[in-house]
């Protein structure tokens, strides 16, 4: 079903559509950088660009949703505070992939770890905020499987930056060094974003039952 012919259903669920809309996008910003750090293709880039540009259309339509309705479906503060947090996700990875081709960065496997993993959990988030509504402990399921993700991208985090500072070798590896470093800065700030995310969806659905 088409978002267009969901967004006929009762009034009061436009916000959750225009949640689930959101993290549909975000899930396929991470897809598209996942498959640059697999195969950096210029056309990659150019693609996220638009999806996140989509995502941000949405996120107005969803904060106008909000100034214009005294009832929410869901806690306003907790719609808010999903939608910032969902936002940032795939705002992580626009400029992660920005600043790759900026700075000439090529995927190394800990990018690629990173970003498959980042996916997998802006997967678990959509899944998580699709069954807010009607099956809430299944929305928490998949937001508790967000976090474990997260998790693991911050260890290879950590890893990364171990490796990094291994080996420095001149000056121009040091420069390289410092470059790659922000990269991956930007894909754990996804993941924190993303944690809160899951937090807020585990938030939600402890007011629900």
């Amino acid at each position: 079903m088409g978002f267009f012919k969901r967004s006929k259903k009762k009034q009061r669920d436009s916000m959750v559509e225009l949640l689930i809309r959101q993290a549909e996008f975000t899930h396929q910003g991470l897809q598209l950088l996942q498959s640059y750090t697999r195969d950096p293709q210029p056309e990659t880039a150019q693609q996220l660009r638009s999806v996140e540009k989509d995502a941000d259309e949405v996120r107005r339509m969803l904060i106008d949703e909000l100034n214009r309705n005294f009832i929410t479906p869901l806690d306003r503060e907790d719609i808010f505070a999903l939608s910032r947090a969902v936002d940032d996700v795939v705002d992580y990875a626009d400029t992660t992939l920005d600043e790759m081709v900026l700075l000439g960065i090529e995927p190394t496997p800990f990018l690629e770890r990173m970003a498959s993993l980042l996916t997998d959990a802006a997967a678990e988030i959509h899944k998580g905020v699709l069954r807010l509504q009607d099956r809430p402990s299944v929305a928490n399921e998949h937001a508790m499987r967000a976090k474990a993700l997260e998790n693991r991208v911050e260890r290879i985090y950590r890893e990364a930056i171990a490796d990094l500072f291994s080996r420095p070798r001149d000056l121009d590896h040091v420069v390289e060094m410092l470059k790659l470093r922000e990269i991956y800065r930007h894909l754990s700030n996804a993941a924190d974003r993303g944690d809160e995310a899951a937090n807020v969806i585990a938030d939600i659905v402890v007011k629900k039952v």
